[in-house]
């Protein structure tokens, strides 16, 4: 399905004919330099009162990639998400996401708290809070940004994935083709993407969690330290979240351990009272 939001052509990944109003969506964003179709697995997997939605957002996969930077900032794709939601007539739903896309997730969710039931969020972070680890963040940013402009996105693909941070993703299968699915994306998107949605960059948002006060699945791969930490520190901070830390699992849990992901993320659905 394609749909627009301020001229932008959005593509998103949904069965119109099994669209109800009976069952509650579920909607699942990306992470950087992925696309709605990462979700596919999970979609025939979820009880069937749930009716799943993935988006490619801006700058990715089928989604237009415009130049105007000014669509890639946190404030930006929160609306972009909310028009979607609203031209699709959802008025309260489960959202779904991974790192980049977890970080839309929480920042849409402390937006639009009132259209949340309850959020699966793997491998995310709130933000940063300390002014100098921010600045540190953005100037990295900005110099993978200018990277991807200058030797394009299949040479920017190769170094991604070779960062400490995907080491255990190499054991996947399909770990090449996985790669070469993402050299699909625009060196635009995701050189906008990196300087203008920049963890660094996106208010931090650790002062508000306190204020969700719906059901949140956290999900994180042990051998992941860093955003395992992170997410530890989420559970305290959240009210109603519990943590699962994935064993022999990097920072990408649904493609390392798909039937891990599956099985927390149903039982999770059919703990919720909807």
């Amino acid at each position: 399905m394609k749909l627009k939001v301020d001229d932008i052509q959005f593509n998103l990944i949904i069965n119109e004919s099994d669209f109800s109003n009976e069952k509650t969506p579920i909607v699942f964003l990306h992470g950087f330099t992925g696309r709605a179709a990462d979700w596919r697995f999970i979609f025939s997997k979820i009880p069937p009162i749930f009716f799943p939605i993935a988006i490619d957002l801006i700058g990715h996969g089928e989604t237009d990639s415009p130049k105007n930077q000014d669509y890639y900032s946190c404030h930006a794709i929160v609306h972009q998400i909310d028009s979607i939601i609203n031209q699709l007539n959802i008025k309260k739903f489960i959202i779904a996401g991974y790192s980049m896309g977890g970080r839309a997730a929480l920042a849409y969710s402390l937006k639009n708290p009132q259209k949340i039931i309850a959020a699966i969020l793997e491998s995310t972070s709130p933000g940063i809070e300390e002014f100098s680890l921010k600045k540190e963040r953005v100037e990295l940013d900005f110099l993978l940004s200018d990277k991807i402009k200058k030797e394009g996105v299949e040479s920017f693909i190769e170094y991604w994935f070779n960062i400490p941070l995907f080491e255990s993703l190499k054991k996947f299968p399909h770990f090449e083709d996985e790669k070469k699915l993402r050299n699909q994306n625009s060196a635009i998107g995701l050189a906008n993407i990196l300087s203008n949605f920049s963890t660094g960059l996106m208010p931090s948002l650790w002062g508000k969690l306190h204020l969700l006060e719906f059901p949140v699945l956290l999900l994180s791969g042990e051998l992941d330290e860093k955003y395992t930490e992170i997410n530890n520190e989420l559970k305290n901070k959240l009210p109603k979240a519990i943590h699962k830390s994935i064993p022999e699992c990097g920072h990408n849990v649904h493609l390392e351990k798909p039937e891990l992901f599956i099985r927390f993320a149903n039982d999770f659905l059919n703990s919720i009272e909807r």
